[in-house]
């Protein structure tokens, strides 16, 4: 499942998103029903978009834990950036 989740979301056309939706339901399911075990981790490792459905499941206790912390580190300060600047408005 988690492959079938990754080429659905490498290539979006190639289903609807109903379609989409339901393949991402049944990944987080089997994947809140998962043991956090070494097996998984590997799973997730080569799954990058099964990866963000578990993170999402379980941010409230390891949250972006399976992103590259420079990726991470960067998006924050980005967002930060983007904020300040729509908080001082237009030019």
């Amino acid at each position: 499942m988690s492959g079938l989740l990754q080429r659905l979301d490498q290539e979006p056309r190639s289903a609807s998103a109903a379609q989409y939706r339901k393949v991402a339901r049944q990944v987080s399911e089997l994947l809140a029903a998962a043991e956090p075990e070494p097996q998984l981790h590997a799973l997730l490792a080569g799954a990058p978009a099964a990866g963000e459905l578990y993170e999402n499941l379980r941010y409230e206790h390891a949250g972006l834990c399976l992103a590259p912390l420079d990726a991470a580190l960067s998006a924050e300060l980005a967002a930060t950036a983007a904020i300040a600047r729509a908080r001082k408005g237009p030019r």
